[in-house]
């Protein structure tokens, strides 16, 4: 069975991109990045989001890219530790440039969070889920 589980997504520019994600606090792993290339870890396990420059990916793919202005491929969900945590993401997205097109708000009684675009369109989602409200 597989060891690993990596997301791979198309960015425009990958300096840009790693600088945006750098902002609102995910880490690299430096010892993998190209230039038309880097290797973003996210949460505790460091789950393993590589994003390659556009022309790359097609290559990778061997399909044509999503336009990301009409509609999405994925959605990304990121989980908060609390309602402030998802506030504090949403602010820092803006800080960088991204698009909050969901600002923050309580969402079937249990878990509050917000959406946001990055640079290149794709759709991210932070969530603090309340279980004990949960019914």
């Amino acid at each position: 069975m597989a060891k690993q589980i990596w997301l791979n997504l198309p960015v425009k520019d990958v300096a840009k991109s790693k600088a945006f994600f750098s902002k609102i606090g995910f880490s690299f792993n430096e010892e993998h990045d190209t230039p038309k290339s880097t290797c973003m870890l996210v949460g505790e396990g460091k789950f393993v989001i590589m994003l390659f420059e556009e022309k790359m990916f097609e290559d990778i793919s061997q399909n044509k890219l999503t336009d990301t202005k009409t509609s999405s491929e994925i959605l990304i969900s990121i989980d908060a530790e609390s309602k402030e945590e998802v506030d504090t993401i949403a602010k820092k997205v803006q800080e960088a440039g991204g698009n909050v097109f969901a600002a923050p708000s309580l969402n079937q009684g249990w878990m509050y969070g917000c959406g946001f675009a990055d640079l290149d369109g794709h759709r991210w989602n932070s969530l603090f889920m309340d279980f004990s409200k949960l019914s």
